[in-house]
């Protein structure tokens, strides 16, 4: 183990590795070699499969991955703890609802919710002994979990060993939580990166850039996943491979796979935005979604609206009839509201293993390279050849 002093460094306190589905080729200064997809079999398309014995078949299949069924299951386990706090959170007793009294990195005022959540998941992922670093959008930067400090000191520790880097929005749609409205658990997945070694007791220019490469694209994705906690708890992963739905079964308090390889419908007539925001948009969106509402677009339809304000909420519905999800960036937010590392990245990683398109509007979300942990991005989402009539909208009009 090699300790370093990083004073200065507001990033990622370990190393990540290359992966980059249907061999895409990323880079942040260095090439970044892309990998198969996993196998799966007839077992993990059988509805009714657990979550443990769906992880143990991908991982018999694909020894590489085996670490990610301890992970997992750390995660399951969070996400079954937190639609309890969740369920509970209306009555008196809990005590949950209501704000913290913090700001969190963000200038959000934080919920109880997103406090408890966040250390539970925290908590989670640690003592799953397969992780070193993670970054919340509740933590003002990433904590160092292999040295059990917190992020509260500024020695930084590095263990030469195999550790996951984990992202995560702990409860996604916090604040509507107090009304009863849908919310959910975000979580990417990528793996250290074999080539970054680190010598030496002193911080040098190579270890800063090391370590600061874990800020790595959407198409580095080992694996993402959300929770979903509303009528029931959903939980929705993928690996690359396809994307998994899986219902939380109380009576028996196991995750069964309820749909299998999730594929989205490549057009749609369903509309996702915060259309208050319409006026403030930029030409190329405000235009297509002018047409879209009057029945003008490339399908001629006239499309509907339906909007929670969660962004899994949202997501969760655009994935399993269709549509088109997204906050663009306008007049008040250029780059948009939603987190590119630990949101915009893992939705998109998912969105695209369905079948479907996310993009900014000029570029592929998954291709964007984070350059601070906290980053925001525009975002739209959704069925293929609706993002598509964006994406060429963006183009005729010669934005970049």
């Amino acid at each position: 183990m090699k300790i370093f002093s990083f004073a200065a460094l507001a990033l990622f306190a370990a190393p990540a590795a290359a992966f980059a589905p249907a061999n895409i080729n990323a880079s942040r200064n260095t090439s970044l070699q892309a990998k198969n997809a996993p196998v799966f079999d007839e077992v993990c398309e059988t509805t009714g499969v657990t979550l443990k014995r769906f992880m143990a078949e991908v991982a018999m299949l694909n020894p590489e991955l085996s670490e990610l069924t301890t992970l997992f299951g750390a995660i399951d386990t969070a996400c079954k703890a937190i639609t309890n706090l969740v369920k509970r959170s209306q009555l008196p007793s809990s005590e949950t609802l209501g704000l913290e009294g913090e700001v969190n990195i963000q200038g959000e005022d934080q919920k109880k919710l997103d406090v408890i959540t966040n250390d539970l998941l925290k908590r989670a992922l640690r003592f799953s002994g397969k992780i070193g670093v993670l970054a919340s959008e509740e933590e003002d930067e990433p904590v160092d979990l292999a040295s059990g400090s917190e992020g509260k000191s500024s020695e930084l520790i590095v263990e030469e060993t195999d550790k996951y880097v984990v992202v995560f929005d702990p409860l996604d749609g916090s604040s509507n939580v107090d009304a009863g409205i849908p919310t959910g658990t975000i979580i990417g997945i990528y793996d250290h990166d074999e080539n970054c070694l680190v010598d030496g007791e002193e911080s040098t220019d190579a270890t800063e850039n090391c370590l600061s490469n874990t800020l790595q694209p959407g198409v580095n994705l080992v694996a993402a996943a959300y929770c979903l906690y509303s009528s029931s708890t959903f939980f929705v992963l993928t690996l690359g491979n396809g994307v998994y739905g899986f219902t939380l079964d109380d009576q028996i308090g196991e995750f069964v796979l309820s749909h299998p390889n999730i594929k989205i419908p490549e057009d749609s007539s369903i509309i996702s935005f915060n259309e208050a925001n319409v006026e403030r948009w930029d030409a190329p969106m405000k235009e297509t979604l002018y047409k879209w509402r009057e029945g003008t677009g490339a399908s001629g339809k006239r499309y509907s609206s339906r909007y929670i304000g969660s962004m899994v909420g949202d997501v969760h519905r655009t994935l399993l009839y269709g549509g088109v999800f997204g906050y663009p960036g306008d007049t008040k937010n250029l780059k948009g509201k939603l987190r590119l590392l630990y949101e915009g990245a893992p939705m998109s990683f998912i969105m695209e293993q369905a079948g479907g398109l996310s993009t900014t509007g000029t570029k592929r979300v998954m291709e964007i390279v984070p350059e601070v942990v906290h980053q925001r991005v525009p975002i739209i989402m959704g069925s293929k050849n609706d993002i598509q009539e964006v994406i060429d909208a963006y183009a005729e009009a010669g934005a970049n």
